[in-house]
């Protein structure tokens, strides 16, 4: 009995998919909620975020961390009604989120990107990646790799077990799918905006 409750401890039943665009009006960014099949259950659009050069100065390498994470992946969640146990996100300024929120934030990067965003990440967001942490899991697709926060470390084992429990779900799939909405809903000018 003890066993099979532990075992239940981490269902993820609904998983939060998070990415911003660099737009021309701005960043936008994009909050699908699926359940563990990836089928949508809740869809959110931020209002685009355009910082002036003044903010630029001041907040310095700190402003793409404080627009994704602060400014619009946190207020998304929050006006999200379908709650998640697990958010990913494709960029890694937005692993900050996890300072924000409850739930463990993995970043995803299909393994092709690694060697040309890695120079990136080592000189301007190696304080939020935890590389030693990476998790390799067999059953993601050979071009997938996730990483945690680096001031969550306890987050690693979390999304091991999640992964475990989700077998094959390709987690590049629901970030391809916000930004054909993001285009669509741009096109329509009909959005469900929360920031």
């Amino acid at each position: 009995m003890e066993g099979r409750m532990a075992q239940n401890t981490l269902q993820a039943s609904n998983l939060g998919f998070f990415t911003v665009q660099r737009e021309p009006a701005g960043y936008v960014g994009g909050y699908l909620v699926t359940n563990r099949w990836g089928r949508p259950l809740e869809f959110r659009l931020s209002s685009p975020v355009l910082p002036n050069k003044v903010q630029q100065i001041l907040y310095g390498p700190t402003l793409e961390p404080y627009l994704c994470s602060d400014l619009i992946g946190k207020k998304l969640i929050e006006k999200t009604a379908t709650p998640v146990q697990f958010v990913f996100t494709d960029q890694p300024a937005s692993l900050d989120l996890r300072l924000h929120v409850a739930m463990p934030v993995a970043f995803v990067l299909p393994e092709l990107r690694i060697a040309d965003c890695g120079l990136r990440i080592e000189k301007q967001d190696a304080g939020n990646l935890n590389p030693p942490s990476a998790i390799r899991h067999p059953q993601l697709k050979v071009t997938d790799a996730v990483w945690c926060h680096a001031h969550f470390a306890a987050d690693v084992s979390l999304v091991r077990e999640l992964l475990d429990q989700l077998g094959g779900f390709d987690l590049s799939d629901p970030f391809v799918r916000i930004r054909e909405a993001l285009a669509e809903a741009r096109k329509l000018g009909v959005a469900n905006r929360a920031a």
